[in-house]
């Protein structure tokens, strides 16, 4: 049942109101759904809670249902002629590689775009749509990022661009790009955020059953995550152990006992099997923690630096030094996004 009703108790009270904004959505052959459907409902639900905040419009160049990157073929699909009027927010989504390549020769989409995009107010990328927005020299000089996998390419092909690998989402002036798929919803937050308030945004996120709003200059996934997913079977018990146990004792000898191995044999299968010594693992695995709780808590450094199996907060600091170049309290600053004491 929906929660996005007036009456509803999970929404704020006195929602601000802002006179209506266009926000229109490119999409073409081969999108990729999620990418259009998860911005989307966000800005259908900031409509709902605030009448009269947003005109929504999903255009293509020629309208008519397009064919996804999936079995779903979408319907109500305006041609980029019908679009009128200032537009206020320019969403263009991504897609598969072919049909990336595609709306990028697409001279009528990259021609509207060139001549639409200096006269909005802000024009964004979901995931590879950057490489649209690219097409149309809009990337240019402007530090920007899309889906991790695509990074690379992105950087090849828009030698002027520069290109963020780590990002959820990024803002340069009027552009906004983000990141693979789920964090077009997380820029579609943020822009609602700025629009009407973060009360809005966190019914919003709520009515999605979102987790977290994630701020933009997350990473896009953690460093654990990714050695987890390079590994194979075998230390699959025990990687998912340490992550719930960063305040053990987490040194070779430790490790290789409860894998039961000799501790030489278990620091190179280690290696191996995961991509990184067993030390360089823990330690990114402890500053993961610590990068959580200062995110999601207003604990102090002490206790942080205690739960995350760092130990002291000049470790604490010593470590978001070398290897974030920022402090913990200037990493809190800029990514906090809630405030939760409870003992965990």
């Amino acid at each position: 049942m929906s929660t996005t009703t007036e009456n509803s108790d999970f929404l704020p009270r006195d929602i601000p109101r802002a006179s209506p904004r266009k926000v229109v959505f490119v999409a073409f052959e081969g999108a990729e759904p999620l990418d259009l459907t998860g911005p989307l409902g966000v800005f259908t639900r900031a409509e709902q809670q605030c009448p009269g905040s947003y005109d929504i419009q999903v255009a293509s160049t020629q309208g008519l249902p397009l064919r996804t990157g999936s079995p779903l073929s979408l319907s109500g699909i305006e041609p980029l002629s019908n679009v009128t009027g200032n537009i206020d927010t320019l969403l263009v989504v991504g897609g598969t590689e072919a049909a990336i390549r595609q709306a990028a020769h697409d001279e009528s989409l990259v021609s509207w775009l060139r001549e639409r995009a200096p006269r909005t107010r802000r024009t964004c990328s979901i995931c590879t749509g950057a490489f649209i927005l690219g097409a149309a020299g809009l990337l240019d000089g402007r530090e920007v990022t899309t889906h991790w996998a695509a990074t690379e390419a992105l950087q090849s092909y828009f030698p002027n661009a520069v290109v963020d690998t780590d990002s959820l989402y990024r803002t340069d002036g009027i552009v906004w790009t983000s990141a693979g798929v789920t964090t077009g919803i997380d820029l579609a937050l943020a822009l609602v955020q700025a629009d009407l308030g973060r009360a809005v945004a966190a019914a919003i996120a709520r009515d999605l059953v979102l987790f977290v709003h994630r701020p933009g200059g997350q990473r896009q996934f953690s460093s654990t995550l990714t050695a987890q997913a390079a590994s194979g079977d075998l230390f699959d018990e025990l990687l998912a152990w340490m992550l719930d146990n960063p305040q053990a004792d987490l040194r070779v000898p430790a490790l290789a006992e409860r894998a039961a191995m000799s501790p030489r044999n278990f620091a190179r299968r280690f290696l191996r099997e995961v991509g990184k010594t067993p030390a360089r693992y823990v330690l990114e695995m402890r500053l993961d923690h610590a990068c959580r709780h200062l995110e999601q808590s207003s604990w102090p450094l002490e206790r942080i630096a205690e739960r995350s199996g760092l130990g002291t907060p000049d470790a604490l600091h010593r470590i978001f030094r070398q290897q974030l170049g920022v402090t913990p309290l200037m990493y809190r600053a800029r990514f906090a996004h809630r405030r939760n004491d409870a003992a965990v």
